[in-house]
C-alpha cells in the first residue's frame, strides 16, 4: 500500500472528518488516522450510497 497516493473529497470541511480515496481506487481510510484501517470497497457503490444518503443516522 505504498505506492498509493490518497485524495481527500474537496467538500471536506476544515475539521479533518473526512475519508481519503486512493489512486488507484478502490481503498477508503479515515483522513484522521492515516496508519489505521483501510476499506476495499467498490467505489462507484460507495458514492452511489454517500449521494443517496444511505449514511445519515
Amino acid at each position: 500500500m505504498n505506492n498509493l497516493s490518497w485524495q481527500k473529497s474537496s467538500y471536506s470541511n476544515l475539521n479533518g472528518n473526512c475519508v481519503e480515496l486512493s489512486n488507484p481506487r478502490g481503498l477508503i481510510r479515515d483522513s484522521k488516522n492515516p496508519e489505521g484501517p483501510v476499506l476495499q470497497v467498490d467505489i462507484e457503490v460507495f458514492l452511489e450510497a454517500v449521494k443517496t444518503g444511505r449514511f445519515e443516522s
